[in-house]
């Protein structure tokens, strides 16, 4: 997959999901997984394709006389740009400050709070472990 950004659209973002979950698919199938949840004419979902195939983000091959399409962005990669870019636009680029603004409302649960934890100690060890490595390198 090619790693560059893309400016996504949140519709286009449905279409990306499809993509990312069922690859490689013709339009038509497209159509079929998103008419009914989000109510979009197929002419809609045909356009959204086909920006998403200008942005370079989808990728189109013929196959035995049909169009299949794929997905040429790895969901990880947009997942940590929209992050990024909510995190900037948002919380002035402040992680601590979204994170404590969930922590204020009703929005997280227990569960929520100690995935947050073990992430945070399994990313310090991680840190604590680089740090080792390149001070014993010099």
């Amino acid at each position: 997959m090619v790693e560059r950004a893309a400016s996504i659209s949140d519709a286009e973002w449905e279409v990306m999901k499809v993509l990312w979950r069922e690859a490689p698919l013709p339009s038509r199938e497209i159509v079929q997984r998103l008419e009914p949840r989000t109510e979009w004419k197929a002419k809609t979902i045909h356009t959204l394709i086909g920006r998403l195939v200008q942005k370079k983000a989808v990728g189109v091959e013929k196959e035995t006389g049909r169009y299949l399409y794929y997905p040429l962005l790895a969901e990880e990669k947009c997942q940590m740009q929209e992050a990024e870019s909510f995190i900037n636009k948002v919380f002035d680029g402040s992680v601590s400050t979204l994170v404590a603004s969930f922590l204020s409302g009703d929005k997280i649960s227990k569960e929520d709070v100690e995935e947050l934890r073990r992430l945070l100690e399994d990313e310090d060890d991680y840190a604590s472990r680089s740090e080792g490595e390149s001070h014993g390198s010099g």
